[in-house]
């Protein structure tokens, strides 16, 4: 596994806040680690871990890993079922704990997200975004972020790009541990996990009164 000591346009403050609280999460949480991968291996099946590309500091494609949260269930055409027709019991536990996004402190000690910062979507919305919405690539992804902590998968698109960019815009160590502890409330709350009648949350299909950004 390749470490980036200090990736690129992340503060020396921040990248250290990051490597000190992600490996020591990884050690103290070993035990979990390896119940939820026998639970899911079990439930869900192989392979324990789910991989997406995602794209991370300026559009760069990485790997995000989590847990698994849903069964390879098909229709008579082979085609996966639904998202709510996959998502398990124990795999909404894992979600509405987010549990199942533990696996991203591997990706925060290799240097390709941080503990705070924009969630790294899905590939297909980069197109989509305007470009001030774009700016939001400026700095490296997170497990949470400023919009996690005000509405999280409750609010808005629009409403989450602009806490992003007013994160992007203000960020500060402090701001950081601000929400990292006020993410931990949010969790034993369970606030905010999804938009009513989805799963998680819709999908974005761009700003219809914004011309797109060029990428």
């Amino acid at each position: 596994m390749t470490i980036k000591l200090l990736p690129e346009n992340t503060p020396f403050i921040k990248r250290l806040l990051d490597l000190i609280i992600s490996l020591l999460a990884l050690i103290i949480l070993s035990p979990v680690f390896l119940l939820i991968s026998i639970l899911v291996a079990i439930l869900h099946g192989l392979p324990i871990l789910f991989r997406q590309k995602r794209p991370g500091f300026k559009g760069k494609i990485f790997t995000l890993y989590k847990f698994r949260t849903m069964r390879d269930l098909v229709d008579n055409q082979g085609q996966l079922l639904p998202d709510s027709k996959r998502l398990t019991k124990f795999g909404h536990f894992l979600r509405s704990t987010s549990l199942d996004e533990l696996p991203e402190l591997i990706n925060v000690v290799k240097g390709e997200m941080s503990l705070v910062g924009p969630r790294p979507l899905l590939i297909e919305y980069l197109p989509l975004y305007n470009t001030d919405q774009a700016r939001r690539h400026t700095i490296l992804p997170g497990i949470t972020g400023w919009a996690q902590i005000h509405g999280r998968n409750a609010i808005t698109w629009q409403e989450k790009f602009a806490l992003d960019l007013w994160y992007v815009d203000h960020w500060s160590f402090w701001l950081d541990i601000k929400i990292i502890l006020l993410t931990i409330v949010k969790v034993l709350r369970r606030e905010g996990i999804s938009q009513p009648g989805e799963v998680s949350a819709e999908r974005f299909t761009g700003n219809p009164d914004d011309p797109p950004s060029d990428g």
